[in-house]
């Protein structure tokens, strides 16, 4: 089959996906600071805990949902159960903007909930991307799908910031960034139904219920094989996720950002996001295994995020960034191609669905534990941040050289 039309489309999925995710990103958390969402009289503690939780609701409704859309995916085919994660995501938006407008807290949950159960669509589309890809450019084309992130996070902040801006558009305010990603995610179903052709070759029919992601897990660390791969994917993200999800309060408590100056912060990181896994993870993978990239990238991560601590100048904030956005760029796309090539063609759609709910458990902890943290101070969610990477990298390098030594790590 010609495989650069699919290939081409799925990456403009993930591309308005990551654009619709990255307008809210911004937000969220000064919806809780700036507006009456939960009244006057709720205290920061309170604030802070509500906020984590609903950070919480929506990965607890990926980890349910992504591996059964990962299962379905391999029963059905892919073009069917993205247009079905498509179709909540959608609802999932206009819905937050409703709750926002109506200062209904009850609904905003309601929203992240159904979006975050029907949003697990990367599983399906990397496992798109493993249908269409062979090992020699697996690794480039997964590169792709983080290319497809960064820009996504270029685009979206910014958007998402400048949407609440009053003083470009009087009438902008904290609901027009979602309706704007509703209508992204209709187009994307536009587009979806007309250009993109079913990749998954044989159907596989497997055993779904709403437990698949708790069997998933057992199922991950059972398999000795791959359950170093499963850990470190936990890890990464367990610790990654306190920066992304909580880093927008340490900017708003510390430099007093606001809604577009945090925008166009993680529009920044996007840039070098994109730089790294669009444009030097090729010429390096090339000469550099997946294993030895993913040990000198998780080396530097925990450190330069630790730097984030000591600037009183913004400005500093802002030279970090390209030497945190890049070393990280590179850990993600070489985990999914170490996973995807540990495994047959027929167990693609299971192993990326089992990564994808390790990948969505690491984000509920971060958001439950982080409003607590927040509570205590703005700057312990980035210090917890550092401390988990830095043990992930100890747990890499002693489960890995244990288990594969320079088979996988090649000579230094």
């Amino acid at each position: 089959m010609n495989n650069k039309p699919a290939l081409i489309t799925l990456l403009f999925i993930v591309f308005i996906d990551m654009v619709g995710i990255g307008i809210a990103l911004p937000i969220l958390p000064l919806v809780f600071f700036e507006t009456s969402i939960l009244g006057t009289a709720v205290s920061d503690t309170v604030r802070n805990t509500i906020l984590g939780l609903l950070i919480a609701s929506y990965p607890a409704a990926q980890f349910i949902g992504a591996p059964i859309l990962g299962a379905l995916s391999d029963k059905y085919g892919r073009k069917k159960i993205l247009l079905i994660s498509l179709a909540g995501s959608a609802i999932g938006y206009t819905l937050f903007a409703l709750g926002i407008f109506i200062n209904n807290i009850y609904i905003l949950f309601a929203s992240r909930i159904i979006d975050g159960f029907t949003g697990g669509n990367i599983s399906v589309v990397r496992s798109a991307i493993a249908d269409v890809s062979d090992k020699t450019n697996k690794v480039k084309n997964f590169g792709l799908i983080g290319m497809m992130f960064g820009f996504g996070f270029i685009i979206g902040p910014f958007i998402g910031g400048k949407l609440t801006d009053t003083d470009l558009v009087s009438w902008f305010s904290y609901t027009t960034p979602f309706w704007v990603a509703a209508i992204l995610v209709t187009l994307n179903i536009i587009f979806l139904t007309i250009f993109f052709k079913e990749t998954l070759k044989a159907k596989i029919h497997r055993k779904i219920t709403i437990l698949t992601g708790f069997f998933d897990i057992k199922k991950g660390f059972q398999n000795k094989a791959l359950r170093p791969i499963y850990i470190t994917v936990f890890l990464v993200f367990f610790g990654w996720s306190f920066y992304t999800m909580l880093f927008q309060v340490f900017l708003y408590e510390r430099f007093s950002f606001t809604a577009a100056e945090i925008g166009m912060y993680f529009a920044y990181v996007g840039i070098w996001i994109a730089i790294a896994q669009g444009i030097i993870i090729r010429p390096v993978s090339n000469k550099v295994n997946p294993a030895k990239l993913i040990r000198y990238a998780l080396f530097c991560v925990p450190f330069i995020i630790s730097i984030y601590l000591l600037p009183i100048e913004r400005m500093w904030i802002y030279v970090i960034v390209p030497f945190m956005a890049i070393s990280f760029g590179f850990i993600m796309p070489n985990l999914s191609t170490l996973l995807s090539n540990a495994v047959s063609e027929s167990e693609q759609g299971e192993a990326l669905g089992i990564q994808q709910s390790m990948l969505s458990l690491a984000s509920i902890l971060p958001g439950l534990l982080g409003g607590v943290s927040l509570a205590i101070h703005p700057s312990l969610p980035v210090l917890l941040a550092s401390i988990t990477l830095f043990a992930t990298w100890v747990y890499f390098m002693m489960a890995f050289k244990a288990r594969y030594s320079k088979s996988v790590f090649g000579s230094d």
